[in-house]
């Protein structure tokens, strides 16, 4: 028997300072569903079950680490697309990201980047 009776399949989420940029930044620049919520919420709709859940919270201090990675066939092509929608890729000298932002040292090629609100999001190729 299960201990939680799920009524839908389980969402993350993660806050934002500035929900009308964020809205633009996700359904623009990285040409993605956003739906509006309730209560001045947005949501991602990444998969028919797959969801995202942004909030705006006015005292947001965006995490130190990767809270979405999106998963792409081709990380060149991906790093190309976005950089021409105007993304900027971090760069960690000290993990030998090369000049486009990537890392390809082990592990998936990945390459990290931030939106609006600071929030560090990364395309890995998968």
């Amino acid at each position: 028997m299960t201990t939680l009776q799920l009524t839908r399949p389980p969402f993350s989420g993660f806050a934002v300072d500035d929900i009308d940029k964020a809205r633009t930044f996700y359904a623009e620049t990285l040409g993605l569903t956003v739906v509006d919520g309730e209560m001045g919420l947005i949501h991602l709709q990444l998969s028919e079950s797959v969801e995202v859940l942004i909030y705006p919270r006015e005292s947001h201090r965006p995490a130190p680490y990767t809270i979405l990675n999106f998963p792409v066939a081709d990380i060149d092509a991906a790093v190309d697309a976005l950089i021409a929608k105007g993304v900027v890729f971090q760069q960690y000298p000290d993990m030998g990201t090369d000049e486009r932002g990537i890392f390809r040292h082990g592990g998936p090629l990945i390459a990290w980047f931030t939106d609006p609100a600071g929030n560090v999001l990364a395309v890995l190729e998968a």
